[in-house]
């Protein structure tokens, strides 16, 4: 098989929160940024403007690429404050946010981040185990944050609860232009939950 040709229109998933050690995380984030706009590559994001969240999406619109964000309305109070860059799409619920951020993209990135950070990428890799989408899943595991994660997933291949090829969804790098690099090769070669076609009900739906 070939690698997936990607088209522009790249998720990142990220923290609204800026952590006592953000110098680490946010040079993560300045320098994923960087590395969309070298590649002239869009992003869609949660929609907020504080946290890693708003220092992406500042870099990326600064490098004059597309920026949009999905935001439920509940969180606009809470998650943006003062400017916001690029176009700014506000939806009824998290439900219909993580739906449409999914059918906008072509990839799927996470940075560093809490609860909600790992509930969408849990979300996306699942999807791609499913045959739900066949999109590049990467972790951007800067100064080892994602480490234990990733071996709690070898851990599930170990006990088999995870089958080795659908371990190989999930991309890691320590940097972002090396994680880049390796979603742009991604060949999806695990054995899919259901055919891909049996799933038009979820595209169909907005899902994907």
């Amino acid at each position: 098989m070939q690698p997936l040709i990607l088209e522009g229109n790249w998720l990142v998933y990220s923290s609204s929160l800026s952590p006592s050690f953000n110098f680490i995380l946010e040079s993560g984030g300045y320098e994923k940024g960087n590395s969309q706009v070298e590649r002239k590559m869009d992003l869609v994001y949660g929609g907020g403007s504080v946290g890693l969240m708003g220092l992406v999406s500042q870099t990326v619109y600064d490098g004059e690429c597309h920026v949009l964000g999905v935001i439920p309305t509940a969180l606009v109070p809470i998650e943006i404050s003062g400017h916001t860059v690029g176009e700014v799409l506000i939806v009824s619920d998290m439900h219909e946010r993580k739906a449409e951020m999914a059918r906008r993209s072509d990839a799927f990135i996470a940075l560093p981040g809490g609860y909600g950070t790992f509930e969408e990428l849990l979300e996306m890799i699942t999807w791609s185990q499913l045959g739900i989408h066949n999109k590049p899943v990467g972790l951007l595991n800067v100064d080892g944050y994602y480490d234990s994660l990733l071996g709690f997933f070898d851990k599930g291949v170990d006990e088999g609860f995870i089958r080795a090829s659908a371990r190989n969804i999930v991309i890691s790098a320590r940097t972002a232009r090396e994680l880049i690099q390796k979603m742009e090769d991604y060949v999806p070669l695990h054995e899919q939950v259901a055919p891909s076609h049996s799933w038009k009900g979820e595209q169909c739906n907005g899902k994907l």
